[in-house]
């Protein structure tokens, strides 16, 4: 679906849609609970759905109506089975462990560039302890075996996800087992959610500067309703727009107290120059004159791209660091944003590991090519607000994969689109 944007939102209110990131691991922590657990989640996505047909698959029981998910856990193993992962990185690098530690013998199936995705630490991991893992062709992994507790070395500067699955897996093996990093951890808030996440499930995971454990004899115990919090990676589109709109967007149903690290959002825009608050309604943000900022991507990957388009319109020069592992998304994103921004008129420059953005007080606009990239395709929303002339928006669809609503939401903040 290519759109064009007539013209770009104009503020308002906007409601946060629940947090992917929590809701895949409240999903697989019920799956492997003592008993049923319900979860209140107020959107899906392509990617929460891929979770649940996964979990499915495995066994468990999973109903949705009316913004809330019924689970109950798996009690029977179901082995030989196929696991469809669509692009979700997280379900496959969160189940490929758990899958393990269950002994249930299945496959998975990967779509778009997520065969690409970095994997190969965490297989190997595996593979020492037990399991055998096979690759018949690039879109598909074979795992058989039982997964045995121990000590797992990973590298920290990779993918958090990798020790996300594994504190996972550990939850469900008696045994329990930890993990030893091999260098500084990045994204390491996204690790913080899990240990939460398990906190709240009644396992309690002892962490050290480089270490997570799982103790022997820890179980799962369903807390019977939980909600999933509001998502303040998507959020952040709306929040980076009040930046840049003539009127401010105020966005509900975040937590200030999240572990989510891409709340860092309110205070990097209020650093740039723009009103940022967090009021009692939720978090508020409005224009004002924006300066040139440099940000550290280690620990919020997600932010870049709508943070990348507020510092197009910064006066100054923007620089964006240790961001190499966008090139591992659904898109070589760092190359992407580049592309992106510059179709609209932006001056900026691709490096090897980050960007350089000098802010002009306007751009052109012009026609974006989300290049089958969610966050992409809700950056050109995002930047539409700055531009002189309507921005079209190729493989808008793509925003579906976290936010199956956004365009709706776009509208309902006073943006009008229409449909090429």
């Amino acid at each position: 679906m290519n759109l064009r944007i007539l013209s770009p939102l104009q503020g308002g209110v906007v409601d946060a849609i629940a947090s992917k990131s929590h809701v895949h691991r409240l999903l697989i922590c019920a799956a492997l609970s003592d008993r049923p657990a319900e979860i209140e989640c107020s959107a899906l996505s392509d990617d929460i759905e891929a979770t649940v047909d996964c979990l499915r698959a495995l066994g468990a029981e999973i109903g949705y109506n009316r913004g809330v998910f019924s689970v109950a856990p798996v009690k029977e193993i179901a082995r030989g089975k196929v696991l469809r992962c669509r692009e979700s990185g997280s379900t496959l690098r969160f189940l490929l462990p758990v899958a393990a530690a269950l002994g249930a013998d299945c496959r998975f199936l990967l779509d778009g560039r997520l065969s690409e995705r970095p994997l190969q630490p965490l297989i190997a991991a595996l593979e020492q302890h037990g399991c055998s893992v096979f690759r018949p062709e690039s879109r598909c992994i074979s795992i058989s075996g039982q997964l045995r507790s121990g000590e797992f070395f990973l590298p920290g500067n990779l993918s958090s996800q990798f020790i996300s699955g594994l504190l996972l897996a550990f939850s469900c093996m008696k045994e329990g087992g930890s993990i030893c990093l091999q260098d500084r951890l990045e994204s390491a808030p996204y690790v913080r959610l899990t240990v939460e996440t398990l906190k709240a499930f009644g396992v309690d995971v002892h962490v050290s500067e480089s270490r997570f454990a799982v103790p022997f004899g820890s179980v799962l115990h369903s807390p019977g309703r939980i909600a999933a919090e509001g998502d303040w990676s998507n959020a952040a589109f709306w929040l980076c727009a009040g930046a840049i709109s003539r009127h401010p967007v105020l966005c509900r149903g975040l937590s200030a107290d999240s572990v989510q690290g891409d709340r860092q959002v309110l205070a990097i825009l209020a650093q740039m120059g723009a009103r940022a608050a967090w009021t009692k309604e939720g978090a508020l943000v409005e224009k004002d004159r924006l300066h040139a900022v440099d940000i550290d991507a280690a620990d919020i990957p997600d932010l870049i791209p709508a943070l990348a388009a507020v510092c197009a319109l910064a006066e100054g020069r923007s620089r964006i660091y240790h961001a190499g592992r966008l090139r591992l998304k659904e898109s070589d994103r760092l190359h992407t944003i580049c592309s992106a921004l510059g179709a609209v008129g932006a001056e900026i420059r691709e490096e090897p590991e980050g960007l350089t953005i000098r802010g002009v007080s306007q751009l052109a606009g012009g026609t974006v090519c989300a290049a089958g990239d969610h966050r992409i395709a809700m950056m050109a929303a995002v930047v539409a607000a700055g531009c002189a002339e309507p921005v079209t928006v190729l493989q808008a669809q793509a925003a579906q994969k976290s936010y199956p609503d956004f365009w709706k939401h776009y509208q309902l903040l006073g943006g009008k689109t229409e449909v090429l």
